[in-house]
């Protein structure tokens, strides 16, 4: 029997649990079923999670991410190719789904696949049959197939982007997973965690989070999720590490975008300046705001201007802000838009 064991996961908030229990409900049924989630919530942990909860966990988990390769690529990564198949085909190679006989296969960025292998996908996942790039030979394989995105795919099949039939074969039960915004206290716990591995990784001592620095990471939107938060967490443990003071770790808004540089490139000083963008009405910091209400403030000017250059239309205003749509969304019910828009509602025309 092989020793393994189901991926660490962690949280409290109830969504996350919710989301956990579900897996644990679905797991054990032999059927193919989609995780639904932005980037960074923890798809491939799901993936590992539902493996590992079934009756295939002694069987291979195989992972793919469809994204990283091209159409002909990912056609001989999933079913294998024959010597010759194509240029550079020196020898015959066995596919993914060959190597996960007998256990599951893992389908990152699934949305991204082309429509000839959604098709081959589709007869796979159906009849449990495929061919080889360049054979002719039917191959027989018994793989469940769990496949991630975080795209709407629905929308894509009405658009005519990815096969209704696939989606529907793939959509037998959909795990939809928490943004880290909508898992409230969860971002302490995740940060704790991450910063505490680093710790060990440096033989230091952990002094834990400032308390100002656990608030104003449970008040940030984390737009990358759990990867984003992990990040960030180790980085700013690091760097207080590296100059040790005794003090808890203090929040650092510089450490939320590594690239940020007070230095311009060399080419844009041989290019004239750009226009300098319109001042933007900030907080005065001397006015004796915290660091969250100088937040809140913030980005509340910024959905307010975003939806008034949009005439109210959400989809654009999160298109103008560099957000998705749901991250939008999880803003405006963050700081209460519902009720700020009820008397303005009260007096429109009938």
């Amino acid at each position: 029997m092989l020793d393994r064991q189901t991926p660490q996961l962690i949280g409290e908030a109830p969504a996350w649990l919710e989301a956990q229990e579900h897996v644990s409900r679905l797991a054990p049924l032999d059927r193919p079923c989609l995780v639904i989630g932005e980037r960074g919530t923890g798809k491939e942990l799901i993936g590992e999670r539902m493996h590992f909860l079934s009756r295939r966990w002694e069987g291979p988990y195989v992972k793919v991410n469809c994204a990283a390769l091209s159409e002909q690529l990912l056609d001989s990564e999933l079913f294998g190719h024959e010597r010759g198949a194509f240029t550079g085909a020196t020898e015959r190679r066995i596919g993914r789904f060959e190597q996960a006989d007998g256990g599951t296969l893992f389908l990152d960025e699934i949305a991204t696949a082309s429509m000839q292998v959604q098709e081959k996908l589709l007869r796979v996942i159906e009849y449990g049959e495929f061919q080889r790039l360049g054979g002719e030979k039917v191959l027989t394989t018994d793989v469940r197939v769990v496949a991630a995105t975080n795209v709407d795919l629905p929308s894509r099949a009405a658009e005519g982007k990815f096969r209704a039939d696939l989606l529907d074969r793939l959509a037998f039960d959909v795990v939809t997973l928490p943004p880290l915004r909508a898992r409230p206290g969860d971002i302490s716990l995740l940060a704790d965690y991450f910063a505490r591995q680093m710790a060990i990784e440096m033989r230091e001592d952990f002094p834990g989070f400032a308390p100002s620095a656990v608030a104003a990471m449970e008040n940030h939107a984390w737009p990358g999720n759990v990867r984003e938060l992990r990040n960030f967490a180790q980085r700013i443990t690091y760097r207080a590490l590296t100059a040790p003071t005794g003090a808890a770790v203090q929040f650092d808004p510089a450490a939320l975008d590594p690239f940020a540089s007070p230095y311009r490139p060399a080419s844009t000083l041989e290019a004239p300046p750009a226009p300098a963008p319109a001042p933007l009405d900030t907080p005065d910091v001397s006015a004796g705001h915290s660091f969250e209400e100088q937040v809140r403030l913030l980005e509340t000017r910024l959905i307010d201007e975003a939806l008034s250059r949009t005439q109210g239309h959400q989809g654009k205003a999160a298109d103008r802000l560099g957000l998705t749509y749901h991250q939008f969304r999880g803003l405006l019910k963050k700081y209460d838009y519902a009720k700020k828009a009820e008397p303005a509602k009260a007096t429109e025309p009938a």
